[in-house]
């Protein structure tokens, strides 16, 4: 049983925002007291292993908060935050040419027959449907007996092999969502084996460059190829950023970065998810709302192992980054839903 801690609001101290490359410092109001009783809950161990909560309004810097040792120029691992990244640089890689469109089929891309499991229909499996983790692979990472478990691929030596040797479904309907990772690597693997220079590159030029994020860190494939199954590390306020991105329609700082059409793409409710009702799934992107006070805010979000979130609000001026490393654990993803709806969200909605 979770023990009740009563924090003293009087006694915690809010940390004071300094200038950041890219945002401005909010003179809005909030209430502070709100948010001092979930910092003083993070503090206590109620809610664990939280290492930062970053509250952007109106694109300026409301809230900054690190906990657990972390700073504003630590690296945070935000684990399968990472596969919405996929998303955007296919996007940019179709605008520039080099993919024609999401709606082409894995057999402009590999050789399928050379593969296990051959079929005509896995030919035809699109850019689309891994985008929209709707594809026909008998793979998803819910389910521990499945072929295409993620757990399974990480200890391969060739994941992209690995994914396309997969067999097809025979019993999941072809419109039905499933999680899988697989899927958002071989974006990626599709990506840098066409943009120039490679899928890292592209990104620091297209993405990371334009947004000013200098430091950050890719983990890797087995083929060393930019994995976008997840993990990159970046700093909070730079999750920020990317966030604050699709948040302005692809602008940044008046320079169009990302297509606002594949934006407005990204942002398509195509498949429900099985999760709870209202909840759906774009592409490498999902969607819920919290409901506060009677009203239900509306939220496009990236989300990863251990509780990591970058929250897009579709009708308030906000985008929120919560980081933590409570990897594994039953209440990493529950425990940020409650800090939303009771903490964070009644605090700055509306004020």
């Amino acid at each position: 049983m979770q023990r009740k801690v009563v924090v003293d609001v009087s006694k915690v101290r809010l940390s004071a925002i300094m200038p950041y490359d890219g945002f401005g410092l909010s003179t809005e109001g909030y209430d502070s007291a709100r948010i001092k009783e979930m910092k003083g809950l993070i503090d206590a161990g109620i809610f664990k292993h939280i290492s930062s909560v970053v509250v952007i309004r109106n694109g300026k810097i409301l809230i900054e908060e690190y906990f657990n040792g972390e700073t504003r120029e630590t690296l945070h691992d935000p684990r399968s935050v990472g596969k919405s990244f996929a998303s955007t640089m296919m996007g940019m890689a179709i605008r520039d040419g080099y993919v024609k469109s999401e709606d082409q089929p894995l057999s402009d891309y590999y050789a399928v027959k050379d593969y296990a499991n051959y079929s005509p229909e896995k030919e035809k499996v699109a850019i689309r449907d891994l985008l929209t983790m709707c594809s026909a692979f008998d793979g998803d990472d819910d389910d521990g007996n499945s072929p295409g478990n993620e757990d399974i691929m990480y200890d391969k030596d060739n994941w992209v092999k690995w994914t396309l040797d997969l067999p097809l479904s025979a019993t999941r309907p072809r419109d039905r969502w499933h999680y899988f990772t697989a899927g958002a690597m071989l974006t990626g693997d599709i990506l840098n084996s066409h943009v120039r220079g490679g899928l890292e590159a592209y990104a620091d030029l297209k993405l990371f460059s334009p947004l000013g994020i200098r430091d950050y860190q890719w983990q890797y494939t087995p083929q060393h190829v930019a994995n976008t199954a997840g993990g990159i590390r970046l700093k909070a306020l730079d999750f920020a950023k990317y966030g604050q991105l699709y948040k302005n329609g692809g602008v940044w700082q008046g320079q169009q970065v990302l297509p606002a059409e594949w934006v407005r793409k990204t942002f398509t409710k195509y498949h429900p998810l099985p999760y709870g009702p209202d909840q759906f799934y774009g592409y490498f992107f999902w969607n819920k709302a919290y409901r506060v006070s009677g009203k239900d805010y509306e939220t496009w979000y990236c989300t990863g192992n251990g509780g990591n979130k970058i929250f897009v609000f579709a009708d308030q001026p906000l985008v929120i980054v919560v980081t933590a490393t409570a990897y594994g654990m039953p209440y990493a993803h529950p425990q940020v839903d409650r800090m939303m709806a009771e903490y964070v969200l009644p605090a700055v909605v509306g004020k």
